[in-house]
């Protein structure tokens, strides 16, 4: 398998609207959509619109985004992921065996379990390409070999790794975790990837018409494997950011995480069909769904409701992005 130089230009180029319109018109309804959520929670309570609030949802967003980034180019291949929660977890109990009983320095354990992300993400990438089985089958095998990994790693106990990760949740300049930081830089360089390199625009073609992306002579399984793998990387970086916060390893970490960051993929406007997607929406998607959380508890909504308003925001994302893949359909 070799990546091919060419660029799929022809089935590459979006559909309608031009790159620019379609993402600003994406760009305006999730800002409005997200400012009025703002005002209603703001009404709800009166402790929701202050400076702490938003700190407090930005220093817990970290690994919410930079999985999310990975989902999108995962989406705009027109292929899932659903084992990035488990994933997390590995790494996690990756970082603690290595740091508690190998007694590794914190970035040669952050860095082998970077590295064991991205092998199981690589995994699920070449058995999807090698055997054409869905992705969906192939990561929900991954996701119980990776959660079965973590609980032996850990013994299926929360190992307590200390202050080795502080630096990661440690606010500095007004509030503000480095985690943070580095989550808004890997979602800048994500999207400077999807939209200024040949790289990306090939993701866009294979997700668009993977057929017609063949008959230009360049081969989509290297690039999925690479997604793929970069997909498993994020749940490992993720991993990092929350045991920063946690000052733990938990092999039960991630549970049902995997439905959160589709959702904000979704939400953003990145299609479940492919072909379509920008990380900028994406983080977005992410605050929307942050801020409806964070407001839900402050107005004391309990856990079944949450659950059932944060569905039913799913399930509008899903109708709409369906509505435009059909749309998008008869115009052509």
């Amino acid at each position: 398998m070799t990546i091919s130089s060419n660029t799929p230009v022809d089935v590459a180029a979006p559909k309608g609207k031009s790159p620019a319109r379609f993402e600003l018109t994406s760009y305006l309804g999730l800002i409005v959509a997200l400012a009025a959520m703002i005002a209603l929670f703001s009404t709800l309570s009166s402790h929701f619109f202050t400076y702490e609030t938003f700190v407090t949802i930005a220093n817990q967003i970290p690994d919410l985004v930079v999985m999310s980034v990975g989902m999108t180019f995962v989406l705009i291949l027109a292929e899932i992921d659903l084992s990035v929660g488990s994933v997390l977890a590995l790494a996690a109990s990756a970082v603690s065996v290595v740091a508690l009983q190998w007694h590794w320095s914190a970035i040669p354990a952050a860095l082998a379990g970077l590295a064991l992300a991205a092998l199981a993400g690589g995994l699920t990438g070449m058995v999807t390409v090698a055997w054409r089985i869905p992705s969906f089958i192939v990561s929900l095998g991954v996701l119980e070999m990776a959660r079965g990994l973590a609980y032996q790693l850990t013994d299926s106990r929360t190992s307590y790794i200390g202050s080795t990760f502080d630096w990661l949740a440690n606010p500095f300049a007004g509030g503000i975790s480095p985690a943070f930081v580095i989550a808004m830089v890997v979602m800048v360089v994500a999207q400077l990837v999807l939209r200024r390199t040949v790289f990306g625009r090939c993701l866009i073609g294979i997700g668009t018409n993977e057929t017609a992306v063949r008959l230009a002579g360049i081969d989509p399984r290297p690039y999925k494997v690479i997604v793929f793998a970069l997909m498993g990387a994020l749940a490992g970086l993720a991993s990092l950011f929350q045991v920063s916060r946690l000052e733990a390893a938990d092999p039960n970490a991630g549970v049902g995480i995997e439905l959160q960051v589709i959702a904000a993929v979704v939400i953003g406007g990145t299609s479940l069909m492919g072909g379509r997607g920008s990380v900028i929406s994406t983080f977005f998607g992410v605050l929307i769904i942050s801020v409806l959380a964070a407001g839900l508890a402050q107005i004391g909504a309990n856990e079944p409701t949450k659950r059932i308003i944060t569905g039913a925001v799913i399930v509008v994302a899903v109708v709409l992005d369906t509505y435009r893949s059909r749309r998008g359909a008869r115009r052509d």
